[in-house]
Order: C-alpha cells, then sequence, then structure tokens
C-alpha cells in the first residue's frame, strides 16, 4: 500500500505543479505566453504522463474525486480510499508549495494575482455566478469519470487509457477554464487556496462538493451501464479456465443488442 500511496502523491504533485504552473508562470509571459490553450494542454499531460509513469502501481488516480468515483463504480474497496485521499491532498499541497517557491523568486510576485486558484462569483475569471460554477465542476467531473471508467474496462482498447484520459481534461480546462479556472479536483483546488488563503479557503467547500458529486454520480452510472459487460467477462474467464483443465464448455450465448 505504501508504494501505491507514494505514486498517488508524486503524481498529484505533478499535476498541479505542472498544471498550476503552466498558469502562474507561463501563462501570460510576454510576447510567447502560452494562454489558455498552452495551460489546458498542461493539466492534460500531466495526467497523460502520471497514468504512464505510476498507473500500474496505484491506478494514477491523482484525485480524490476520481477515487471516490471508482469506489461508487465497485472497482475500489471503500476502505483503501482514505490513504488515497490524504496522499493526494499532501501531493497537491506539496505541488503549491514547490511552485509557490519558484513563483516567489520573481521581483513583485504577489498571490493576490490568484496563484491559479478556483473560484466563483467575482473571484471566477469570467464573473459566473455560484449556481453556474457548481453546474460546471459537476458535469465536468461527471463527463471525466465516465471517461476514466470507460477506458480502463477490460474490454476498452489496451494502452490508450492515459491518451484518452488526459485528452479529456484537456478538453474540460479549454470549456471551463473561464468558469472555475477549472478544478475537477478537490486536491488541486485545496493546494494553491491553502497559500492564497482569504477567499480561497471560503470558496473551497465547491470544489470539495461539486467534483465529488459529480464524480459519485459518474461511478453510479458506469457500475449500471457497464453491469452486462462485466457479466461477459466473468463468463469468458469461466470459458477459459474450463477450456485450461479440459473441462467441457458450455455453448457460448450471444449477447443482445443494447
Amino acid at each position: 500500500m505504501s508504494r501505491k500511496l507514494t505514486a498517488e502523491f508524486l503524481g498529484t504533485l505533478w499535476l498541479v505543479l505542472g498544471g498550476c504552473g503552466a498558469a502562474v508562470l507561463a501563462a501570460k509571459f510576454p510576447e510567447v505566453g502560452i494562454g489558455l490553450l498552452g495551460v489546458a494542454l498542461a493539466f492534460g499531460l500531466t495526467v497523460l504522463t502520471m497514468a504512464y509513469a505510476v498507473g500500474h502501481i496505484s491506478g494514477a488516480h491523482l484525485n480524490p474525486a476520481v477515487t471516490l468515483g471508482i469506489v461508487a463504480a465497485g472497482r475500489m474497496r471503500g476502505m483503501e480510499a482514505g490513504g488515497y485521499i490524504v496522499a493526494q491532498l499532501l501531493g497537491g499541497i506539496a505541488g503549491a508549495f514547490v511552485l509557490y517557491v519558484i513563483a516567489s523568486g520573481q521581483a513583485g510576485f504577489s498571490v493576490s494575482a490568484g496563484f491559479a486558484a478556483n473560484g466563483y462569483g467575482e473571484h471566477s475569471p469570467g464573473g459566473y455566478s455560484l449556481a453556474a460554477c457548481f453546474v460546471s465542476e459537476f458535469v465536468m467531473t461527471f463527463f471525466f469519470l465516465l471517461v476514466i471508467l470507460g477506458t480502463t474496462t477490460r474490454r476498452a482498447p489496451p494502452g490508450f487509457a492515459p491518451l484518452a484520459i488526459g485528452l479529456c481534461l484537456t478538453l474540460i480546462h479549454l470549456v471551463s477554464i473561464p468558469v472555475t479556472n477549472t478544478s475537477v479536483n478537490p486536491a488541486r483546488s485545496t493546494g494553491p487556496a491553502l497559500f492564497v488563503g482569504g477567499w480561497a479557503l471560503a470558496q473551497l467547500w465547491l470544489f470539495w462538493i461539486a467534483p465529488i458529486a459529480g464524480a459519485v454520480a459518474a461511478g453510479l452510472l458506469h457500475s449500471w451501464l457497464g453491469a452486462q459487460d462485466e457479466v461477459a467477462v466473468r463468463k469468458e474467464a469461466e470459458r477459459a479456465a474450463a477450456a485450461e483443465t479440459g473441462e467441457p464448455l458450455a455453448p457460448a450465448t450471444a449477447r443482445p443488442p443494447r
């Protein structure tokens, strides 16, 4: 378990440092700033790279909402989730700390500029309301989990899940950076908020509740949508085991159309 938690810590640290770092350090750099598109791509690349790097160790959740969504889908025991979430939070805070050390090395730097913190109302980049921001975070996390769960099933094409997940997160940021600065991840929101303080901490609740609610809803829906596939996979495994032992095979039944 310690290896899994270390992988989650390092992966979440990289997500916050890479994604928020792109927003704080590179988005508006004179003449060559990467802008919204670059920040969106940076977040997607952090998840893509860590999914390949540590996905085989911990699953590369890197996000408390993802972990709870996976629990809701029946893919993980609830008793393991607590350790994952603590490791992710510590990783997010560590990533924000490293970013703060780097950013504060520039004269005139101040976290009052936002430090990539998430917000609603007057602290939304586009001035979006609390209700709009809640809906955005809920829906974006909901579809993020559907992509994660769908691309990591045993019947999905192997090896492509990190690409789909990273591109999905990029798309989510392209859509919702103007709304909330894009969270869909409580650990990503918590790290910068601790350094900004004040309004960022006061509004942090939304970036826990909305992503977790969206993730759990997606997990429950996926569990229902994929129930037939799970039965089919179990039957195939039973047939393979029977074939290896030389037992007579029951005739395979065709899957009914959906």
